[in-house]
């Protein structure tokens, strides 16, 4: 007979990171597993090759291993909410990086993919399994035309539907520079999108 799951055997983050500080690493291999799936999906959200988020991945629980005394110290936020900060600050960073290295442009477009966004802009069919990817993968390429502060913003808005207010606070930015930043990327995806039509 195999031994039943039970959750409340589990240890929480909180008592987790403890045993880390302490110098546990098989507790933080525990908190690796529990989180890596969300912060694999953090990373999806602007990464579409599985290298691009496996790095950030990575990137993000090594600066996690490195802080976890800072964040053992402060308790203010869950260990979640605290990794999942780290997570979207390395794709931050990384969306700057590639802006740096490589500006996309319209040209980019196949000719297929903009008769594909045209036809997205007018009456909506029925969706399958193939145009929902469709879909996605022309998002993916339009949001990288975008600088890398507004495709944040709308990620965490529109994909994570967070609010202005807890935007603000993940990203450590005012409320004025989220909402600017939400105006500004919504009116420059507006006028890409027209381009299209």
């Amino acid at each position: 007979m195999e031994p039943t799951h039970d959750p409340s055997n589990e240890s929480s983050d909180a008592d987790l990171v403890t045993e880390v500080v302490k110098g546990d690493a098989t507790s933080f291999e525990q908190l690796f597993e529990r989180h890596r799936q969300r912060v694999a999906l953090i990373a999806g959200r602007f990464f579409q090759h599985s290298p691009q988020i496996e790095e950030i991945v990575q990137e993000t629980f090594i600066k996690a291993y490195f802080g976890l005394a800072n964040f053992s110290q402060s308790k203010a936020n869950s260990f979640a909410h605290w990794l999942a900060r780290i997570a979207f600050n390395n794709c931050y960073d990384e969306l700057r990086r590639q802006s740096r290295s490589r500006k996309w442009m319209l040209t980019d477009f196949v000719e297929v993919e903009r008769q594909q966004l045209r036809s997205l802009t007018g009456d909506v069919g029925a969706t399958t399994l193939e145009s929902t990817t469709i879909n996605r993968d022309l998002a993916h390429k339009l949001l990288r035309l975008l600088s890398a502060e507004d495709r944040l913003v709308l990620v965490l808005l529109d994909v994570e539907g967070l609010s202005v207010a807890e935007i603000a606070q993940l990203m450590g930015w005012s409320l004025p520079k989220v909402k600017i930043r939400a105006f500004r990327a919504r009116t420059d995806l507006r006028r890409l999108l027209k381009k299209f039509l």
